[in-house]
């Protein structure tokens, strides 16, 4: 008897506008590197669905879906020439400046995406979910392992070797300002306060736009142009 065909997947629907962004962008386009790097944490969260390795796969299907589709719908707005979120506005503006290196267009589209999205995606998840932040925290814990190990990989794989260490001093001290363990922490405390506010729609509102703002600032910080 043949096998029933793979069934697809909300998570196999965002790998797949991945998949096409990868093929379509220029390799050293900013948004291209930062688009290889989430590929690649989204195909392993499929993968390990697949594989029964979330403890609620439905949750973990939710929380995924709903922070990919923050991305897509930021590379959907600048495609259309209208302004996305603050916290992405610094990757789109920089993406082909000659003075950014691949690991800064790498960690500023990670610390726009944890630093903002993930704190909203959360809160879309319990809302399509029906349940709370705090019913998340194993799922949130497990995808943020894998962007930490995969921030691991993005270091050792794009920062320049010891030879050229005293070229890359400016690049050194520029990264090691940020955390994206820290930034993890913060998101959850975010995410948290923003379900607390869920009735306070004003409220949350200036919250999510000071959040955008300060994610924003960082982002550009990241990606200040390094001499050669």
């Amino acid at each position: 008897m043949a096998q029933p065909a793979h069934l697809i997947t909300p998570v196999d629907a965002v790998v797949a506008r991945m998949r096409a962004l990868d093929a379509a962008l220029p390799a050293g386009d900013g948004v291209a590197v930062f688009n290889r790097v989430y590929l690649a944490v989204t195909e392993e969260v499929g993968r390990r669905l697949d594989s029964g390795e979330f403890p609620d796969p439905r949750a973990a299907g939710a929380l995924s879906v709903r922070f990919a589709e923050r991305y897509l719908t930021a590379v959907d707005t600048a495609a259309a020439d209208r302004r996305p979120p603050a916290c992405w506005r610094p990757l789109f503006q920089l993406r082909r400046h000659p003075g950014v290196r691949p690991l800064q267009f790498a960690l500023a589209g990670i610390n726009a995406h944890i630093g903002h999205d993930l704190a909203l995606a959360v809160v879309d998840a319990c809302r399509t979910l029906g349940c709370r932040p705090a019913d998340l925290e194993d799922e949130f814990d497990r995808v943020g392992e894998l962007l930490v190990a995969l921030e691991e990989r993005i270091r050792e794989d794009l920062m320049p070797g010891p030879d050229l260490l005293q070229i890359a001093d400016p690049l050194t001290h520029l990264l090691g300002s940020w955390s994206l363990e820290r930034a993890r922490d913060a998101t959850w405390a975010a995410a948290r306060a923003l379900w607390a506010l869920r009735t306070c729609a004003d409220v949350a509102e200036e919250f999510t736009e000071r959040l955008d703002a300060a994610v924003g600032f960082a982002g550009r910080m990241l990606l200040t142009p390094l001499p050669d």
